[in-house]
C-alpha cells in the first residue's frame, strides 16, 4: 500500500454543513473537565475555552471535541446537571465567538448532555460507549446528526480487565460492525457513522501495536475513521522501550510528537480525523502528508 494514497471519498453532514472527509482533518480536544488526565482544569472557565477553541482553529483544527466528563480509568462519575453546566456555555460562547463554520463534537454518553448541547448548536455526537447507554440511540435517530462509535468492552472502570483478544484487529472489527448493524437496525443512518478503534480503551499494549500496524485494516466496514492516541499511556510505554532515558518517565503533555507520529501512521491507513491536544503538531505534520499525498499523483 502507497504512503500517499488518497483517503477515502467519506462526507459528514449537518445544520446546512458539509465536512469533505477525503481529506484528513484535524480534530482538537477540549476539556472542560477538572480531572482529565493531561489537562484537567485548565480550560473550564467559558473564555479561557473559547479563547482556547480560538487558537486551535487558527491552528488549523476543523472539529473541537468538548468533554465535560473524564473517561480515564477510575473517574469521578459526573451528574447530569454538572456535566450540562460545563459544557453548554462553552457551545453556545463557540457558536458566538466562532461563528457556524467549526464543527462541533461534543464528547459524552449522556443523551441529556448530548440533547441540551445539540440545542445550543453543536454538531457531533462522540460517544466512547457506542450508544450503549438508555436512550441513547432514540436520541441519536431523532438528532439525526453524525455520531462516532468507539471500540470498548465494559466501561472505564472494568475495561482493563477484558482486554483478551485471539486476535484483536478481527476481533475489534467484528465487534464494531455488530455494533453498526445494531444502531442502524434502529433508525441510526449509515452515512452518519464514523468509527473509532478506541486505542486506550480495553486494550494492552500489544493490542495497540497490532491495531495500529493494521488499522487499515479496518476499512472493511467502510466508513470513514476518527483515530484518537494523544497523550495515552501507550505512547508512554512505547517511548520507555525506547531506551532514551529521558523517555522513560515522560509526562502527558510530552508525548505530542510520538502522538503526531502515529496519526500520520493513521492517516497512511484511511483515518480521516485524527483527534489530538496539540492541533498545531498535528497540522504541520498533516500538511506534509497532504502535500506530498497530491504530489505523489503527478
Amino acid at each position: 500500500m502507497s504512503l500517499f494514497e488518497s483517503l477515502p471519498k467519506y462526507e459528514i453532514s449537518g445544520r446546512n454543513k458539509t465536512l469533505d472527509l477525503s481529506q484528513p482533518h484535524v480534530m482538537g480536544i477540549l476539556n472542560v473537565t477538572p480531572d482529565s488526565f493531561s489537562d484537567g482544569g485548565q480550560f473550564t472557565s467559558v473564555n479561557k475555552a473559547v479563547a482556547h477553541c480560538q487558537q486551535m482553529l487558527q491552528e488549523g483544527a476543523t472539529i473541537i471535541d468538548i468533554g465535560g466528563e473524564s473517561t480515564r480509568p477510575n473517574a469521578s462519575i459526573v451528574a447530569t446537571n454538572d456535566e450540562i453546566q460545563r459544557v453548554v456555555p462553552v457551545v453556545q460562547a463557540i457558536r458566538q465567538y466562532c461563528g457556524d463554520e467549526v464543527w462541533i463534537s461534543i464528547d459524552t454518553s449522556n443523551p441529556a448532555v448530548m440533547q441540551a448541547a445539540f440545542d445550543a448548536g453543536a454538531d457531533i455526537w462522540n460517544d466512547v460507549r457506542a450508544l450503549k447507554r438508555e436512550g441513547a440511540v432514540a436520541l441519536a435517530v431523532k438528532l439525526d446528526i453524525p455520531v462516532m462509535l468507539m471500540h470498548m468492552r465494559g466501561e472505564p472502570t472494568t475495561m482493563n480487565d477484558l482486554a483478551q483478544y485471539t486476535e484483536v484487529v478481527k476481533e475489534v472489527t467484528a465487534e464494531l460492525s455488530a455494533r453498526i448493524e445494531q444502531v442502524t437496525g434502529l433508525g441510526v443512518k449509515r452515512e452518519n457513522i464514523i468509527i473509532d478503534p478506541g486505542f486506550g480503551f480495553a486494550k494492552d499494549y500489544d493490542h495497540h501495536c497490532a491495531l495500529l500496524k493494521h488499522l487499515n485494516e479496518l476499512q472493511a466496514l467502510g466508513l470513514p475513521m476518527m483515530f484518537g492516541i494523544s497523550r495515552k499511556r501507550f505512547l508512554a510505554e512505547i517511548l520507555t522501550k525506547g531506551g532514551a532515558a529521558s523517555m522513560v518517565t515522560t509526562q502527558a503533555v510530552e508525548r505530542d510528537a510520538i502522538g503526531t507520529a502515529a496519526g500520520i501512521f493513521a492517516i497512511q491507513q484511511g483515518a480521516c480525523i485524527v483527534r489530538t491536544h496539540n492541533v498545531s503538531m498535528m497540522q504541520q505534520a498533516v500538511a506534509l502528508w497532504t502535500q506530498l499525498a497530491a504530489y505523489h499523483q503527478h
